[in-house]
């Protein structure tokens, strides 16, 4: 048995930014810093929001040929190429929807963070935790790769059980695209959002909640001692609704919760629960919110 595991991930899709503008073009809308110093390109977590502030969609950024790769869900391609497409105006790029070119990957494990500098194919270190792993995006010319890496199929559920553990959110399971802040989401804990970079699509609202340490929400690691109930269960503390379950498996899930509320009701000694099951917050260690406040923690 190998130390590295993967997953086909068919439910992810590619989109190329190609083209003299098509840096400026994607600087001027997603919420990453497409500047990011450093002699080696890097593949970047981000999204692009409404004017709102909320997140529309959500994908990495990955250089290639000049240009850029998109890797997101797949049922959400063709509105993305259409919002980009709105944005680009007079730019000189183009955009295209390649999915039918590339298969999605996931690999984690023992010494995964190094695969990109040994496979061949599009690979890149997982930008929001390292502990995620990589990411491929393989074509029929390299897709033996995972059989190269000897690397053991464990599929999707054991991809969703490793982002679990790890407390690292997917859109669309974990957060609902459309009505999601990118704090909310963590995109403040996962390197998706740039407080520096200056101006795009939804920046001053986004801003505003890092300053004001508004947070109230945010998706969190439940545990329960007994099987979790279903994706979308509400999480109670005693009558109150406080949030929903996200992804679910066995015992552990993601969760949307008001840590506010939840905070207040641990305080009070009461227990929360998802259906029948009592469940326990466990924030990751790399987190820089806690239970104990509904802002940031910026020691």
């Amino acid at each position: 048995m190998s130390d590295l595991k993967s997953a086909l991930l068919p439910n992810r899709g590619v989109i190329a930014v190609s083209g003299p503008d098509a840096k400026k073009l994607l600087q001027g809308v997603v919420t990453a810093d497409m500047e990011l110093p450093g002699p080696t390109p890097v593949a970047l977590h981000s999204g692009l929001l409404s004017p709102q502030g909320k997140i529309l969609f959500d994908f990495f950024i990955v250089p290639h040929g000049g240009g850029y790769l998109i890797e997101t869900g797949k049922a959400h391609i063709p509105d993305l190429v259409k919002r980009l497409s709105m944005y680009k105006l007079r730019a000189s790029a183009e955009i295209r929807d390649v999915s039918a070119d590339y298969t999605v990957a996931a690999v984690w494990g023992a010494n995964s963070a190094a695969i990109a500098g040994r496979v061949g194919c599009i690979a890149f270190i997982d930008p929001r935790l390292p502990d995620m792993g990589g990411r491929l995006l393989m074509t029929l010319a390299n897709d033996a790769v995972l059989k190269d890496i000897d690397a053991d199929a464990a599929g999707q559920p054991a991809y969703d059980a490793h982002r679990i553990s790890l407390g690292v959110p997917e859109a669309g399971k974990d957060f609902v695209l459309g009505d999601t802040f990118p704090h909310e989401a963590l995109y403040d804990q996962l390197a998706g959002v740039s407080f520096t970079k200056g101006c795009f699509v939804g920046q001053e609202v986004v801003s505003r909640m890092q300053h004001r340490g508004t947070a109230r929400k945010r998706v969190v690691r439940v545990v329960a001692d007994s099987p979790l109930p279903e994706t979308g269960t509400q999480v109670r503390a005693g009558s109150s609704l406080i949030g929903t379950l996200g992804t679910v498996e066995g015992t552990e899930a993601l969760a949307m919760l008001r840590i506010d509320r939840a905070a207040e009701a641990i305080a009070k000694g009461e227990t929360l629960h998802a259906g029948d099951a009592a469940i326990e917050i466990k924030i990751p260690s790399w987190a820089t919110f806690s239970m104990t406040s509904t802002g940031e923690d910026h020691a």
